[in-house]
């Protein structure tokens, strides 16, 4: 099989999506309509809320959404081979994950930027949004300490990665306030600006990734990143929005969508065949990697590249607050999934390029090579083209670097940067995901602020010194400790489970939104099918990670593993009761007569 024939329809299923599916959620369902005012505009404050150019808010939420799950995630999966993940990805992402982010977005924008919790307790019941809220709390803890360990492995010890990086920071501010303050609306000016010294941060990270007086001080220990990652989360957190994290998602993405666009065009020109086969032994369960069968943990595995909870945080956080015109809910809510899927697909492209075998060994311990009778093939080959030791590089960063590189390195001229090519990668994936980071940090704070509200009606206030400082030190710390104390293979399952099983949650309170405000109660069907298959197939992951990973752990004398079945319990038992109540009130109606529905204050324009 060529890479290019799954790029190709992976770009017709999702354009075809966008032309008529997307049509439909934004005309006939949600009915848009820019003469409704947004609470970026309505509620306008300079800090948190602040209509935002179209495109800039779409960066900065593709650039939030789009964390490791589209990358690592379907890497990993990979193992099933690279049909079951390809075929989850499409359907995922079109009927289910679009759907979500879009109704979500919806939701929040039609209610003052609310977050998901108070969604939930507005359409459903203040239960509902009291277990929500819960939820979210145990899952912002574990989705952040999982998405900054990824970061974390993929630029430890690397000085042109951990130098290109700390320069984004500076330039973000810079462009930020050349926006808003020097050269207020001109964006296209700042982007220049940015891209431009983005590109030369790139390059000043090589060489100082072969200086030997500079490359010492930026050489971290994952123990120094994890630190130093926590301590950036808490500057995104605290600063205003269109001074650091706005406008560094804003110019990631570039770096984001370009780097995709030039792997797609890499594809097409090299056509790499997939060496992957298309369904494994391992469907069976048994593989080296994921021990489960391909379901319901393909589905787990891929994440963020079909669908994913994290995203309802961002909908419901700081996105909203910065939409201008109602209208582009559509394009970022329901479009951004669909770019998401696009990257995942591009991610499994890459990884099935790579021989079995060699993918294994990337992946598994070398002490275990010999139980499992891989033998690497041209692993030792691309450790000599790279300078680095490959084997036994966990996690899917690596795997997908290897991938990348060896496709650049395919095209006429290019076989001699294959190092760069890999290192580049490597820098790549670390912003791609620290931009889910600081987004996430920040809708932490929000919902730790909402819960301190309660206690006292100031420390809700989201302009609040006092309350921002402390609110943000309480979720750096939380996400910081976790990513210290534990290693990807303790994190990154629970992080799957939980982000699925918050996108279960997220449905359920879509479903009831729309079963109170839709014009067409049938419409619940487009949030509620999805809801009832991601529940069933999290629930029942759940119960196998408990049961095969987090239990068999605590019984080997590693305490964490207890504490990771206990986070676990607690999420799935949230899902449960917030689950029973969503279908208690469709079953009963009792969410129905409700306020004016959805498109009633305007005609659409």
């Amino acid at each position: 099989m060529n890479g290019l024939g799954l790029v190709i329809v992976a770009l017709l299923v999702f354009a075809l999506a966008y032309r008529f599916y997307g049509a439909f959620l934004g005309a006939r369902v949600a009915m848009l309509s820019n003469a409704n005012p947004t609470p970026a505009v309505r509620l306008e404050d300079g800090k948190n809320f602040h209509a935002t150019n179209s495109y800039v808010v779409f960066g900065h939420h593709f650039a939030a959404i789009a964390g490791a799950g589209p990358l690592v995630g379907p890497v990993l999966a990979a193992q099933f081979g690279y049909l079951p993940g390809f075929l989850w990805i499409l359907v995922g992402a079109v009927l289910a994950g679009g759907v979500h982010d879009f109704v979500i977005l919806l939701a929040s924008v039609r209610s003052d930027g609310k977050s998901l919790a108070e969604i939930a307790r507005d359409t459903m019941s203040r239960l509902s949004g009291g277990v929500t809220l819960t939820a979210i709390l145990f899952i912002v803890m574990t989705a952040l300490a999982g998405l900054a360990m990824v970061v974390v492995n993929a630029l430890a010890e690397s000085a042109w990665g951990a130098f290109t990086i700390a320069l984004t920071i500076p330039i973000a501010m810079l462009v930020g306030l050349y926006m808003e303050v020097w050269r207020k609306g001109r964006v296209k000016e700042a982007s220049w600006i940015g891209v431009v010294l983005m590109l030369l941060a790139v390059l000043a990270g090589a060489w100082v990734h072969h200086s030997t007086t500079v490359a010492p001080w930026f050489t971290f220990s994952k123990s120094q990143l994890s630190i130093a990652i926590a301590l950036y989360g808490f500057l995104a957190s605290v600063l205003p929005i269109w001074l650091l994290l706005a406008p560094r998602d804003y110019l990631s993405s570039y770096m984001k969508l370009g780097t995709i666009g030039a792997l797609a065009l890499g594809i097409l020109f090299v056509m790499p065949e997939l060496r992957m086969p298309a369904v494994t032994e391992y469907i069976h369960g048994g593989g080296p990697i994921i021990p489960g069968k391909v379901w319901p943990f393909v589905c787990i595995t891929v994440a963020c590249g079909a669908i994913s909870g994290w995203h309802a945080l961002i909908a419901s956080g700081t996105t909203p607050k910065m939409l201008a015109r109602e209208k582009d809910a559509l394009f970022i809510g329901y479009g951004a999934m669909l770019m998401e899927g696009f990257v995942a697909v591009m991610a499994l492209v890459a990884a099935s390029v790579l021989l079995p075998n060699d993918y294994l060994a990337i992946n598994v311990a070398p002490a275990k090579w010999a139980a499992l009778g891989i033998t690497p093939v041209e692993l030792s080959h691309f450790s000599q083209m790279v300078n680095e030791d490959l084997a036994g590089r966990s996690g899917g960063a690596v795997t997908l670097a290897v991938g990348m590189a060896h496709i650049f390195s395919s095209l006429p001229g290019m076989r001699a940067l294959m190092p760069f090519w890999y290192h580049f990668a490597i820098m790549f994936e670390a912003l791609f995901i620290l931009t889910t980071v600081d987004a996430g940090t920040r809708v932490g704070r929000y919902l730790i602020q909402e819960v301190l509200g309660g206690v006292h009606k100031k420390l809700a206030d989201l302009n609040y010194w006092p309350s921002v400082i402390f609110t943000s030190v309480i979720v750096c710390g939380g996400w910081g400790y976790m990513l210290y104390q534990n290693d990807i293979s303790s994190i990154w399952p629970m992080f799957g489970v939980a982000n699925q099983l918050l996108a279960t949650l997220a449905l359920v309170i879509g479903t009831c939104y729309l079963d109170r405000h839709a014009t067409q109660r049938s419409y619940v069907l487009i949030t509620g099918i999805p809801a009832l298959f991601m529940g069933v197939t999290t629930l029942t992951a759940g119960v196998y990670n408990l049961v095969d990973n987090y239990l068999p752990k605590g019984r080997a004398g590693d305490f964490n593993g207890y504490i990771n079945a206990g986070l676990t319990v607690i999420m799935m038992v949230c899902v449960v009761i917030v689950g029973g109540d969503g279908l208690v009130r469709l079953v009963r109606g009792t969410g129905r007569p409700a306020r004016e529905p959805i498109g009633a204050q305007t005609a659409p324009s």
